[in-house]
């Protein structure tokens, strides 16, 4: 079985986390949410407070296949903020294993050099911030080990990307199926 972490911090937004949460849920993937702030809840850019499976501290990386990175402000900001996140994006990319971001937050990924050579999408005024990368408008891109959403409005194709990696496109069709979710981007 897959496990997938996603790091919350204060004033991340809600929809592209929890969205991923919830599909990679639905789809049997072992997934934690993760507090990078020291307490186990965290409160969203628009004040929504969720209790956080771990903190980071408490995590056993030895198992997990994915890290995942949502975006919003300041979320983006203090995710990249925390070192030992950093480090541990470093260590999962060097690895071959995946990480994923999305909105703000692949501009992470760009500063880290990670996209250089890669396609990899954005939140439109980040798209700066993909450095090295060539830029698509897609509403998420799979390049190698590295996955990239465009914002809010993309946390479903997002989701259904990570899901096809950890477990193929026919699970993913599945979900579309049970989610009711009709690509229309």
């Amino acid at each position: 079985m897959s496990k997938v972490c996603i790091f919350f911090a204060t004033g991340y937004e809600e929809i592209e986390a929890l969205t991923v949460v919830d599909i990679l849920r639905r789809a049997e993937i072992d997934v934690d949410m993760i507090s990078v702030t020291g307490e186990k809840t965290v409160t969203s850019s628009h004040n929504i407070t969720v209790e956080m499976d771990k903190l980071f501290n408490e995590v056993n990386f030895e198992n997990v296949d994915m890290l995942v990175l949502p975006g919003g402000m300041p979320g983006t900001t203090n995710l990249e903020a925390f070192e030992p996140l950093m480090d541990k994006v470093d260590e999962f990319y060097n690895n071959g294993k995946y990480v994923a971001a999305i909105c703000a937050a692949p501009s992470i990924l760009g500063h880290k050099g990670i996209l250089k050579g890669k396609t990899a999408c954005s939140y439109p005024t980040f798209e700066s911030h993909l450095e090295g990368a060539e830029v698509s408008k897609k509403a998420a891109v799979v390049d190698g080990n590295v996955i990239t959403g465009r914002g809010m409005g993309a946390a479903i194709p997002f989701a259904l990307a990570i899901l096809t990696e950890l477990k193929g496109s026919e699970e993913a069709e599945a979900m579309k199926e049970k989610i009711v979710y009709e690509s229309r981007i």
